[in-house]
């Protein structure tokens, strides 16, 4: 039981939210809040719903309700304020018009939630679809009597001044005296049938009743999360859903709050830590916006330090233009006043012209002509010495106003995207990210990663970091072979951290991967065969045998078969290479063999006859027979036209056999790139898609001696061998051990 001063501090969780008073007569809202009925009745009229706030007939009447009975002193329901309405229904949540005569489909009313600020639907009945919240009756009474100060609920039916209430009446729903509940239950009516209870201001049913049916609910419907009575049970609106007893649910959920509450009260202390930590973030969150005001008004400040100083200097170069300017015409001014008559060079002009002594007169006048000429020229070709105008002092202010009208707070950059295209994993994992196109810029960023094939530990997932990345692209070195990474980034600038990308998952090699070069000096017709300077690709050019067979399809011709080798031979472990075929490759077989029977096999060989013939099978015809359990020298993948052939197509000798034997023959699409598992110990090869990791196809071996990689063709074709993420390796001849490095 709770004191009174708990039940004053839970004033809040009794307060209506459209009229901000105590509820009376809640009713319980799809979305679990509650509203008083009264108030719910006046949201939907003020929305134009006419006719759908509720049942008056499902209100008991009693004499207390009538107008000629009424007690004078009786208090009156508190209607919402018009104004708080009115911000209710503005506050985004639309209008709503009531259903027009002659709609074909029925009207579907929806209600704004003051609460959740959200529109509920309350589907064609309205608010008489909706339960009353009792419970809440009940605390919100119980904490009127807790908080009331010794006052007497006095009786409704008396006159002035009404006698204090010594019963009450849940039929009639009105408190009496003794005197008045005698008189208005008679003897020998149906009101005297009425039990008598205790005097109290809320009357509320005995149960809770089905507002569809008014019958007892009796059971709980799980699918919809509503109360059901027995008539509501068996109509098709449940039908198929997870019906329970009432008393089942009262059971769960009494069971599930009262855990969550006694969690909550043995966790006092770790509360008000959080109290406190909170209170603690409030004040440095006070203490830190006032220190970004200081810092945003020190900024606009210096911005208009800057403009009132470039101000200053612009006037100033605008009044020195200005007064050279005045200074060169008011010099143009007194040259042409001089040529007035009566001025000083008119009038010694022609005082000169007065003279007689031709002598002087010539060594006078020669001046004075240069003077009159340059006043004359002056005068036919006038122009003002300077401009009035100032339009080269004119700003342009449009990009720095378009600057300062975008002035906005620094925002922190948005999530990467992984550019699944070029990540990828193989000795090392390199990850490549760009930001999308308007997001503001990263001064670095953080790459997270971890395995996600290991066994969950408790907690949060542990993930390994790198900080301060430059760029938009990284390599993650040394991973774990045959393990599946998941990958992300965020990156971050002068605002903080922004959100991670999504998650990227990438495979790595099944094991250590092997590094070397393509090695041309074995085989035939090596003039047919185009190896790059890096010793990484390799194209085969057909040559004539190819295009004779073309021209000559019904006889017989030599093929060749080209052949290149690695030069790197592998004696122990496991060890894993890729490449990528071209599509367009005629016939290209893709695996491995034992060095001495490769050599063997293709230095000086001659053509073989028919496109049949099979460079897989280190022995012939007849010697096939007497060693079919042996495990081959050669394993390879044949390919070609852009398919790989799966199956019983080649010779079992090739190891093109599956684990359980020959298999159907099919063909697959060409991968991007593939990629070749070799297990020394074991004796077996695997093929793989190397993007991803797919099992193509699993051969067995001899692996009796040293394992090259072979490739070769018939007739046209190309294969380039992937290129190690990190730093190229030093070329070697053989490997052993090969391991990955710590």
């Amino acid at each position: 039981m709770m004191d009174a001063t708990s039940m004053k501090n839970m004033e809040k969780e009794l307060l209506c939210p459209v009229c901000q008073e105590m509820y009376k007569q809640p009713l319980v809202l799809p979305c679990t809040h509650n509203v008083c009925q009264a108030c719910a009745r006046e949201v939907l009229g003020q929305q134009g719903y006419i006719g759908h706030c509720g049942d008056p007939s499902s209100e008991p009447t009693s004499p207390a309700s009538t107008p000629s009975t009424r007690s004078p002193r009786l208090s009156r329901r508190t209607l919402p304020k018009p104004d708080r309405l009115d911000r209710l229904l503005k506050s985004g949540f639309g209008t709503y018009p009531g259903r027009k005569r002659g709609a074909l489909h029925p009207q579907v009313i929806m209600f704004p939630c003051p609460a959740c600020q959200g529109d509920v639907e309350l589907g064609e009945r309205g608010l008489a679809g909706l339960f009353r919240n009792l419970t809440l009756e009940r605390v919100v009474e119980r904490y009127r009597q807790s908080v009331s100060v010794g006052g007497a609920i006095l009786c409704q039916l008396c006159k002035p001044p009404p006698l204090e209430a010594t019963k009450g009446c849940t039929e009639c729903r009105a408190t009496f005296c003794n005197e008045c509940f005698k008189l208005f239950h008679p003897w020998g009516t149906q009101k005297a049938q009425h039990e008598p209870t205790l005097p109290t201001l809320s009357f509320r049913p005995k149960g809770l009743m089905c507002p569809d049916h008014k019958e007892e609910v009796t059971h709980y419907c799980k699918t919809c999360q509503r109360l059901v009575c027995q008539l509501c049970r068996v109509r098709r609106t449940h039908g198929g859903h997870k019906i329970t007893p009432v008393l089942s649910a009262y059971q769960a959920l009494k069971d599930k709050l009262t855990k969550s509450l006694t969690y909550i009260l043995g966790n006092q202390d770790t509360v008000q830590t959080q109290i406190c930590e909170l209170e603690e973030t409030v004040r440095h969150t006070e203490v830190s916006g006032q220190q970004a005001k200081e810092e945003v008004s020190q900024l606009v400040r210096g911005l208009g330090a800057v403009l009132e100083e470039k101000r200053a200097s612009l006037l100033q170069a605008i009044e020195e233009c200005q007064q050279e300017r005045l200074a060169r015409l008011s010099a143009q001014i007194q040259e042409h006043r001089s040529l007035l008559d009566g001025s000083g060079l008119v009038g010694y002009a022609q005082e000169v012209l007065k003279e007689t002594d031709q002598p002087c007169f010539v060594q006078a006048a020669k001046q004075l002509h240069n003077r009159i000429a340059r006043a004359t020229e002056a005068l036919q070709t006038f122009r003002p010495a300077a401009s009035s105008s100032f339009r080269h002092c004119q700003l342009d202010v449009g990009r720095e106003m378009k600057l300062l009208t975008e002035l906005n707070f620094l925002q922190v950059p948005e999530a990467p995207v992984i550019d699944t295209q070029r990540t990828f994993a193989y000795d090392q994992i390199f990850l490549c990210w760009r930001l999308p196109p308007h997001s503001p810029p990263a001064w670095h960023y953080t790459i997270e990663f971890r395995r996600t094939d290991v066994p969950a530990q408790p907690g949060p997932a542990r993930w390994q970091r790198r900080e301060e990345v430059r760029g938009t692209s990284a390599l993650l070195e040394n991973p774990d072979t045959g393990s599946v990474y998941v990958l992300r980034v965020r990156g971050c600038n002068k605002a903080g951290y922004g959100e991670y990308s999504e998650d990227v998952h990438l495979h790595t090699p099944p094991a250590p991967v092997l590094h070397f070069f393509l090695d041309g000096r074995w085989g035939t017709s090596r003039e047919r065969l185009a190896i790059s300077k890096d010793q990484r690709a390799v194209r085969s050019v057909p040559g004539l045998p190819l295009l004779l067979a073309a021209e000559r399809l019904l006889t017989g011709c030599h093929l060749s078969v080209d052949v290149v080798l690695g030069d790197v031979a592998v004696t122990q472990g496991r060890s894993y290479w890729a490449c990528a075929v071209d599509p367009a490759s005629y016939l290209v077989k893709v695996g491995v063999g034992l060095e001495s029977k490769l050599q063997e096999s293709f230095q000086g060989a001659p053509d073989v006859i028919s496109p049949r013939y099979d460079p897989d099978s280190g022995h012939d015809s007849g010697a096939e027979d007497a060693t079919v359990e042996a495990s081959p020298p050669f394993a390879f993948l044949t390919i070609g036209m852009g398919k790989i052939l799966l199956g019983s197509g080649a010779s079992s000798n090739a190891g093109l056999t599956g684990r359980d034997g020959p298999a159907a023959s099919c063909t697959v699409p060409l991968p991007p790139r593939l990629g070749i598992c070799l297990d020394y110990e074991r004796g077996r090869v695997s093929f793989l898609d190397a993007v991803s990791f797919r099992g193509l196809l699993e051969c067995p071996l001899d692996c009796s001696g040293p394992v090259c990689p072979a490739f070769c063709f018939i007739g046209g074709g190309a294969v380039q061998l992937q290129e190690p993420v990190g730093t190229k390796p030093e070329r070697k001849v053989t490997i052993g051990g090969f391991a990955k490095l710590d």
